[in-house]
């Protein structure tokens, strides 16, 4: 038997104005008019078959939190939201506390909307920021500009939101120390209650892998983190995953219950899920990625139990990008796999400074933390 964690929804929205150079999410730009009603239409029944479906891991729970990402979920009316919410609602019940995030794109338009968002149920917007310097978000494909990015943010503070958090990249092309500082200091001003603080990568099949900007070197890339964490800390942020900060009391929920290995619905082009079974089955499923085919009813693309030997590699690759420690009770609930079995992977890690435990805890470390891919291949089974 395998104890039921917190049960969260992502719901996908393919569609964006344009597609940025460096990103990989399935998105797909914007040609026409969005079959907005149409593709909700077809969210609402794919959640259906996956209740019918799923029943045995689903029945008598109900949802931590709701996630709607992209693309560019912004795109749509808040009418549309407050009725793909509401549907969902009728479908299975939701927590009396629970936090709904919707992605935002802070260009003007979309920004005007959060007001209408709020009356629909979403508690928490995400904006993609990345930078307030203009050249560099003309780099980086963005359709918006710093001053639309501020006017955004402070709308999100008048709109009766709950929270907001606000994604910002450094590492960007040509960028200095200077330049990546200040971005950060603008963000810190503005005081979001959550800020996403990550380094741009290059990743495969984007624009930016076949044309690769000039990025600033390791040494630099290292000066750039080390100070801007210093600064985060200085200003009253707490660092709980490996790049997102927040505010006392403002942690992403739907983002932690991912890393603490909860499960997740998934509907829409593209989504991925989790799914426990009490009789002791880990599911992860996926779906149809392009939306011609999602918008034909074919909804999931792909489906595969995780055998007991991989899922303490699954789990830790979850909690250790957390810095909170990790019940070693949870371990055994979650995966069904005994501490002992992991107890020579767990005694080097303890050897090589990785991780420290107490009786009921494990914690990673600084050195953990800096050697995380390392600490994580211990857990890797072999072919």
């Amino acid at each position: 038997m395998l104890k039921l964690p917190p049960l969260s929804l992502y719901v996908h929205i393919p569609w964006c104005v344009q597609k940025c150079p460096y990103c990989d999410f399935n998105s797909h730009a914007q040609k026409g008019e969005i079959p907005e009603r149409d593709y909700i239409h077809h969210l609402l029944r794919d959640l259906k078959t996956d209740l019918a479906r799923f029943k045995p891991s689903i029945q008598d729970r109900q949802l931590h939190s709701i996630f709607i990402g992209g693309g560019t979920p912004s795109l749509f009316y808040a009418e549309s939201i407050a009725y793909l919410l509401s549907e969902i609602k009728k479908q299975i019940s939701f927590e009396k506390d629970i936090e709904i995030t919707l992605e935002a794109n802070p260009g003007t338009v979309e920004a005007e909307r959060f007001k209408g968002y709020v009356a629909a149920g979403v508690t928490r917007i995400s904006m993609g920021i990345q930078s307030f310097n203009d050249d560099k978000l003309q780099r980086l494909g963005r359709i918006h500009n710093a001053e639309e990015a501020k006017s955004a943010v402070n709308l999100a503070k008048v709109s009766g939101l709950q929270s907001f958090n606000l994604d910002l990249m450094h590492g960007l092309p040509h960028q200095t120390l200077d330049e990546a500082l200040a971005d950060l200091r603008q963000a810190i001003e503005l005081a979001p209650p959550h800020l996403s603080w990550y380094q741009l990568t290059i990743e495969p099949n984007t624009m930016f892998a076949y044309r690769p900007p000039q990025l600033p070197d390791d040494d630099s890339l290292w000066d750039i983190f080390e100070q801007g964490h210093q600064l985060l800390i200085a200003s009253g942020y707490q660092q709980y995953e490996t790049s997102a900060y927040a505010k006392p009391g403002f942690q992403c929920r739907h983002n932690l219950n991912y890393w603490r290995f909860g499960d997740y619905l998934a509907i829409g082009c593209g989504a991925h899920g989790k799914l426990t079974f009490p009789s002791g089955e880990i599911l992860r499923f996926s779906k149809t990625k392009h939306p011609k085919g999602y918008l034909r009813g074919e909804y999931l693309y792909e489906e595969k139990n995780v055998p007991e030997i991989e899922r303490p590699f699954e789990f830790f690759m979850n909690r250790f990008r957390l810095l909170e420690p990790v019940p070693k009770s949870e371990f055994e609930a979650y995966t069904g796999v005994s501490q002992s079995a992991v107890k020579n992977q767990i005694d080097f890690a303890l050897q090589k400074g990785y991780i420290v435990e107490s009786e009921a805890y494990w914690q990673i470390t600084e050195q953990g933390k800096l050697f995380l891919n390392e600490l994580l291949a211990l857990f890797l089974t072999e072919d």
